[in-house]
Order: C-alpha cells, then sequence, then structure tokens
C-alpha cells in the first residue's frame, strides 16, 4: 500500500502483435496505479503503443498462458492486480466497481469474478452460452495463481471471491477468418490436451458431440436470439467441437496435429 495510504491497483496485459487493439485496451485502465505489459515478441506496434500510453514492458519468450500470466503476476507490486487480454476492455461501470472494492474490501477477501460481454460481428452477443462468461480477474496480490494448461487456464483464488456486475468487453475476432484461424489454432492445442490424458472416442466424439454443441447453444441457451451472428456463433461452435476431435483422432493415428498447412 503505497499511494496515500490507500489500496493500489495494478493491470497485467499479456500481448503478441496487437497494435491496433492495445491501445483502447490499456486507455481503459488507465485508474489503475502500475500498468504491465509482458509481451511475447511482437513484430508490430504494440511494444510502443503501450509505452506511449505509460505501460512498463517486459518482454518474455512464450511459455504457454498460465505461465505468462503467472510471471506477469510476480511483476507488478500492488495490493489488488485485475488481468485482462489484450482483445478486452474495461468498461467504466467495472472501473467504478472495482475502484470500489479494493477501497472497501474487507480481509477476507481475496479475488472478485467480472462478466465478459463480446462483440462479433457487428454486434453485442448476449446469449448462446457466451453471456455472461464469468471470470475470475482480479485477486489480492499473492492470493492467486493462474492454473491449467493448454488454452483452459483459470486464476485460482485463495479465499472469498465476490461477484463484479460491470461488464469486461470482449472484442475477442476481427471478423470470420480471424475466428477459423483462432479455432484451428485452439483445437491443435485442445486435441494435444486430450491425447495427453489418453482421451478416447475420437470417432463417437466427431459424430456425436458437433451436432449436440450446435442445439445447445442455438436453441437451449437461445443464439437464435443474436440473429445471424448467433447462428454464426452455434455453428462454429460446432465446428470447434468437430474439428478438436478429428484432430484426437489424427493423433491417435500417429500423425501430429497441427494449425499450420
Amino acid at each position: 500500500m503505497t499511494a496515500g495510504d490507500r489500496p493500489t491497483l495494478a493491470v497485467c496485459v499479456i500481448a503478441l502483435n496487437e497494435e491496433d487493439r492495445i491501445g483502447d485496451c490499456l486507455a481503459s485502465v488507465s485508474f489503475a496505479d502500475e500498468i504491465l505489459l509482458v509481451d511475447s515478441g511482437s513484430t508490430d506496434r504494440t511494444v510502443a503503443i503501450a509505452r506511449e500510453l505509460g505501460a512498463r514492458v517486459v518482454v518474455r519468450d512464450w511459455p504457454g498462458y498460465a505461465a505468462q500470466k503467472n510471471f506477469a503476476l510476480g511483476q507488478v507490486a500492488a495490493d489488488w492486480v485485475l488481468s485482462i487480454d489484450a482483445d478486452e476492455r474495461v468498461s467504466p461501470e467495472l472501473a467504478a466497481e472495482i475502484r470500489a472494492l479494493i477501497a472497501a474490501a474487507p480481509a477476507g477477501l481475496a479475488g472478485a469474478s467480472v462478466p465478459r460481454r463480446t462483440w462479433y460481428l457487428g454486434r453485442w452477443i448476449r446469449h448462446g452460452g457466451w453471456y455472461p462468461d464469468r471470470k475470475v480477474r482480479l485477486v489480492r496480490r499473492g492470493r492467486g495463481r493462474w492454473e491449467g494448461e493448454h488454452i483452459h487456464e483459470r486464476l485460482a483464488v485463495d479465499g472469498a471471491v465476490r461477484a463484479l456486475g460491470g461488464d469486461l468487453l470482449h472484442f475477442t475476432y476481427r471478423g470470420i477468418a480471424d475466428h477459423l484461424q483462432t479455432i484451428d489454432r485452439f483445437t491443435t492445442e485442445a486435441a494435444r490436451g486430450m491425447a495427453a490424458r489418453r482421451r478416447r472416442w475420437a470417432a463417437l466424439g466427431m459424430l456425436v458431440n458437433p451436432p449436440l454443441k450446435f442445439l445447445k447453444m442455438y436453441l437451449l441457451k437461445a443464439g437464435f436470439l443474436d440473429g445471424l451472428p448467433g447462428l454464426v456463433v452455434a455453428v462454429l461452435g460446432s465446428y470447434y467441437v468437430f474439428l478438436k476431435y478429428a484432430k484426437l483422432w489424427e493423433l491417435r493415428r500417429g500423425a501430429p496435429a497441427s494449425s499450420t498447412p
């Protein structure tokens, strides 16, 4: 605690080649006492923009999502730490809630979760399982650690967690092509993870799980209420599941799954 004997806040961001989004991301957390960007080798203006906006930048080779985020946690000295990604922005409502929370947090409170609202194909997606997509992102320093392998990392907190109501705004995909590239990359990681856990029944997973995923997202979770973008979300969600199991099947045959041609 340094800033006039009040609790302080640091924001940690990990990034790679995010020059078109990092400025809005960092501007949304300008209320923080400290901003740290951990960059894994950007070749665009990501690092320059971050420095221009007052962020401290550390360039570090990519060790994986959880490891990079844990490194970032260990580099800041504030009382509280907010972890966000370069494609996310803190809404004014969430910023006000965070400031109020850390100013009067009881000793037993160790963290907070936030709802995440995603912008996709020209609209906010509020159904299909994409909202509220609640994530734990705020933690008292020393009371949390990122855990998990591949793409399923989570911030595990030692102590009570409070649910905040302000949205973390997520600008996850630049378009359908970017969405497909991300699916290709993430399904490779997911298939490798399933293979490492000796997951079986890849062929059955390809046949049964994709249509079930579509029905769940589009009908049970009312994705149809998001119009055509909701349909795209549900179809590509189903495709993600199909590709994940197809790559697992490929791995089990001895051919390595790959996200590159």
